[in-house]
C-alpha cells in the first residue's frame, strides 16, 4: 500500500506511459481527447524537467495501433520504445525490465484505457511491492462508466488517483526552485487554462504581468 502522505519527489519515483496511439486515443469517449493529449504531454514534459526515469510503451504499433504520439517522443530522443503484444504490460519481459532498471518503487503510470493497460500492470506492479500514482485526466477509456469504475477499483487496489497538474506541482513543492521553475511555467502556459490568463495578462497590463502573478503564486 503506497504511503499518501509521502510526496512524490524527483529523487523518488519514475514516470510510466502506455500506449497513448491513434488507434486506442479512436476508442476514447470518457474525456475530452484533446484534454488527454494536453495532460499526458504535461506529464511527460515534467519529467523531462526533473530528470524523472520514464519508460514508454506500445501495444502492436506496426500492425494495428500506430505510433506513439510524437508530442511525447520528441521530448526523448534515444529513448527506446517498448512495443508488445500483450494488453498488460506486465507480462511483457522488455517492460519488467525498463521499470526495474529505474529503481524507483514510486511509479506514475498513466495510459489508455483505463480499464484494461493502466489497470493490469498496476494491479501485478501493486502485488510486486510498486507504488502506483495514475493521473486519471491523462488516462481515457471508451466510456465515462468504463473510466470511473475501473478508477474506483484501481484506489481498491491501493492505486492513489492524481491529475497531471498536481504531480507537476508536487514535484516542484517551491516557486524558489529556480532550477526547474521555467520549465514547470512552460508547462503550464503550453497544457492548461493558466497559460490563456497569462497570454491575456501580458496583453491587458503588459509583458511584466506573468512575473507579477508567479510572483504572488
Amino acid at each position: 500500500m503506497p504511503n499518501i502522505n509521502e510526496m512524490l519527489t524527483p529523487e523518488n519515483c519514475a514516470l510510466v506511459l502506455i500506449d497513448f496511439q491513434p488507434a486506442m486515443y479512436q476508442g476514447v469517449q470518457s474525456h475530452d481527447r484533446l484534454a488527454v493529449m494536453h495532460n499526458v504531454q504535461a506529464l511527460a514534459r515534467a519529467a523531462r524537467v526533473f530528470g524523472l526515469p520514464t519508460v514508454l510503451t506500445t501495444v502492436a504499433k506496426d500492425s494495428f495501433s500506430g505510433p506513439f504520439m510524437e508530442e511525447v517522443t520528441d521530448l526523448f530522443p534515444g529513448l527506446d520504445i517498448i512495443d508488445r503484444t500483450s494488453i498488460n504490460s506486465w507480462l511483457d519481459p522488455n517492460f519488467r525490465e525498463a521499470i526495474k532498471a529505474t529503481g524507483r518503487k514510486k511509479i506514475i503510470l498513466a495510459g489508455l484505457w483505463t480499464c484494461a493497460c493502466v489497470s493490469f500492470p498496476t494491479f501485478d506492479m501493486l502485488e510486486e511491492g510498486y507504488e502506483i500514482y495514475v493521473p486519471t485526466d491523462a488516462c481515457g477509456d471508451t466510456s465515462t462508466e468504463a473510466h470511473e469504475r475501473a478508477v474506483a477499483r484501481l484506489e481498491q487496489a491501493g492505486a492513489v488517483p492524481m491529475t497531471a497538474l498536481q504531480t507537476v506541482f508536487e514535484l516542484q513543492q517551491d516557486w524558489a526552485r529556480g532550477e526547474t521553475y521555467d520549465g514547470v511555467m512552460d508547462i503550464l502556459y503550453r497544457h492548461s487554462p493558466y497559460g490563456i490568463q497569462v497570454h491575456f495578462s501580458k496583453w491587458a497590463l503588459g509583458p511584466d504581468a506573468s512575473e507579477a502573478g508567479s510572483a504572488a503564486a
